[in-house]
Order: structure tokens, then sequence, then C-alpha cells
């Protein structure tokens, strides 16, 4: 593949991004998610096994980002598992997948900016949530390493909030050992339905990939950038599901609408209440800044090969961003935000990553080694833990994905006999 020089086109992106600013957008886009908008459903559906889901999600995960990685380093493009699926199984399977990271994703930004607006102002939730993403759309407007740098303050901002409720709630004299223990309530299928909500929280390294376009040596950047921000969130992730149910048990985190913020009042940390909400506000508007921005890209890609309107494709000549996009994507993400319910969106979501990244499994599974393939058994996994997943979330999540799925498949069909004719 010929070296990639630094000089752009009114089509091309700028390649700015190193290791950490990738790491930093992949964790911006992780690190809040589950904890403030998936941890209580999960914990509805798995009970006292409420960590084996996690466990679960984070095996899913895994193999999905290293099929991602071996992926973005062959295809350093703007896309993802569009151009992935594109390029090693069809132009279908690489539209489908597209479909489903957009449509997925943009239900994914309207349950981030809902969580900011519950936590913010609750009587005013909507409209906070809409003003939210217009305003980040104005960030990633103005150019990507802007972006980055609000990532990265909100991320330190996030981790030391979730540290302080970890040692809160451990070193508080109501946390106990006995609450981590498995119960008779426990059922495989409980287990897989919070392993499918809470991969809701991971899917962000995805956010990596999209970017290929716009990372430094994407061969080395995307491969050591994917798995280092996978691993720091599922440590964060773990350390606060433990602190939590030691704390409220598995009954008491189910009921609960704000996890956190009842982990430090049981605690005896109430003063830590107000903290935890702007903790809880900014790890969402990390992850919808940096979801905004993957929604994008993919849209650029989509529209590139006709898929979308080609209009959407346009870069701009000053800060070297699909504008045209972005604008789309904010504008269809703040009518979203404005009428869609946060619980609905997050299984509507997880339906559609999960099929997105059963492609990026299946594609992967087409590498030969010198192309850098895993070993056979991950992409397997993968594609069998993905589907297995998108199955078990809730019926009507399952139905509604399946809906919206069958639809883009169908304008696919129908714009490909238009083409012929």
């Amino acid at each position: 593949m010929p070296e990639t020089t630094h000089t752009n086109t009114p089509s091309e992106l700028r390649r700015s991004l190193g290791v950490t600013d990738a790491v930093v957008i992949g964790l911006g886009s992780m690190i809040g998610a589950g904890i403030f908008a998936a941890l209580a459903p999960a914990a509805r559906a798995a009970g006292s096994g409420l960590v084996l889901g996690l466990a679960v999600a984070a095996v899913v995960a895994y193999c999905n980002a290293t099929s991602s990685a071996r992926l973005a380093a062959r295809y350093p493009a703007s896309g993802g598992t569009y151009v992935y699926g594109r390029e090693r199984l069809g132009e279908f399977w690489g539209y489908l997948a597209g479909w489903c990271f957009v449509v997925g994703k943009t239900a994914s930004c309207a349950a981030m900016a809902l969580t900011v607006g519950v936590y913010a102002w609750p009587e005013q939730a909507h409209a906070v949530a809409a003003a939210a993403v217009v305003a980040l759309t104005a960030v990633n407007y103005r150019g990507v390493q802007k972006s980055v740098l609000v990532t990265r303050v909100i991320v330190s901002i996030v981790l030391a909030v979730l540290a302080a409720v970890v040692v809160a709630a451990v070193t508080s004299g109501t946390a106990e050992a006995t609450r981590l223990e498995f119960g008779s309530e426990i059922t495989v299928f409980g287990v897989l339905q919070a392993a499918g909500l809470l991969f809701f929280a991971f899917a962000g390294y995805a956010r990596i990939a999209t970017l290929g376009e716009e990372v430094r040596d994407p061969s080395r950047t995307i491969p050591r950038a994917i798995p280092l921000a996978l691993g720091i969130t599922l440590c964060v992730y773990a350390a606060v599901v433990i602190a939590a149910l030691s704390v409220l048990g598995p009954q008491g985190l189910s009921e609960t609408t704000a996890p956190l913020t009842s982990v430090v009042r049981t605690s005896g940390a109430g003063w830590l209440e107000p903290v935890v909400r702007v903790g809880a506000v900014l790890a969402a508007l990390g992850s919808l800044l940096a979801l905004i921005l993957g929604v994008s890209r993919t849209t650029l890609a989509m529209a590139r090969d006709h898929h979308l309107p080609h209009a959407l494709a346009a870069v701009h000549p000053r800060f070297a961003v699909p504008h045209r996009a972005e604008l789309t994507v904010g504008a269809i993400v703040a009518v979203a935000a404005a009428t869609a319910d946060v619980r609905a969106a997050i299984g509507f979501s997880s339906f559609g990553v999960l099929l997105y990244y059963a492609i990026a499994n299946a594609a992967a599974w087409t590498l030969t080694v010198p192309e850098g393939r895993p070993v056979r058994l991950i992409p397997a996994l993968g594609v069998l833990g993905c589907l297995i997943l998108a199955c078990t979330l809730p019926i009507i999540s399952v139905l509604t994905g399946t809906a919206v799925v069958a639809i883009g498949a169908a304008i696919y069909t129908v714009r490909s006999r238009c083409g012929e004719r």
C-alpha cells in the first residue's frame, strides 16, 4: 500500500492523531456510557450475576476489538466496518454494516444526550439534550484536534469522579463482600441480556477505527490504541461494578435510576452527590462528542460511495472535517434527543452495533496470515457472541432493530435494481 502523504485535497482528512489521542477518543466513547446509563437495567436482567454479564461483554468486546484493530491497520480509511465489510465480504455487507452503525449509533447519541439532560436539569431534560448536541456538533466542526482536547479534559475528570466513588464505597461501613455472592436467581438468559446491555458501554473503541483516515501511522497506532482503551475501560468498569454491588446489592442496584449517586448516598458520602452528577454529565458529554465524530465519519464514507447523498462527502477546506455530514448527523440527533426515551435507545443501539461487529468479525476471518489475521478462534467467537447477545436483548429492541435492518436491506436492493436498469 503506498504511503499516504500529509497534503490534503477537498476529499481527504488530515492525519494528526497519535496513540495517546486515539486512546483518549476511545476512552471518551466508552467510560461513562455503561456506568451512568446501562448499569441499572443490566442489574435488573442479571441480578447477582451482573459481574458475569460484565465478563461476557468484555470477552465479546475483546474479540471485536482485536478483529477491528487488524482490519483498521489493513484499511486505514474512515468508515470502519463499512469499509472492511465491503472490501472483504462484498458491497452489500459493507453497506449493511454502515447502515447498522449509523442508525444504532444515532440512537446512542440520543441516549447520551438525554443522560446529560437527566443529570443536569431533569425537568428540562429534552431541551438540555438538544442543546448539548448542538454545542458538541460545533466543537467537532472546528476540527478533530479540538475534539481530542475537550475529550482529554472530560476523561480526566470522569476518571477522578469514578475513583472517588469507588474509594467512598469500599471504605464505608456499608460495603459487604457477601453482596457479591452469586444467588440462585441467576439464569443464563439474564446474564446474556445483561452482557448485551453492557456491551453498549464497550463499543466506543470503534471510534478509533472509524477515525483511521486521521491517524498517524495507522498500521501501528490503531492496533495499539484499541486494546489499550478497552483494557483501561474494563478495569474501571469492574472496580465500579464491584463497589456498587458491595454497597447496594443486586436488588438495590436494579431499582435505582442513578446508581452511583445512590452508592455515595448509602456510603455516607452524600457530599459527593453533586460531584457525581457533574461527572455523569461530563461522561455523557464525552461519549456524545466521540459518537457524533464516529457517525459523521461513517456517513462520509458511505456518501463517497453514493450509499448516502453524495453531498455529504464534502470535506471542509479549512478545518479538514466532513462538515456537511457532521451538521446533518447533529441535526438528526438533536431531533431524536428532543423526543426519544433513553432506556429504549440503549437496547436499540446495542442491537445495531452488535450486528455491525458481527460483520467486522466475519471480515477479519477472511484475512490471511500476511495480512495480519488474528487467531481464528477470535473472530469466530466474536461472530457467535455478537449474534447471541443481539438475540437476547429486550424483545422490543430485537423487533425494532430487525425491522430497521430489513428496511436498510430493502433500500439497498431497490437501489441496486434501479442501477442495473
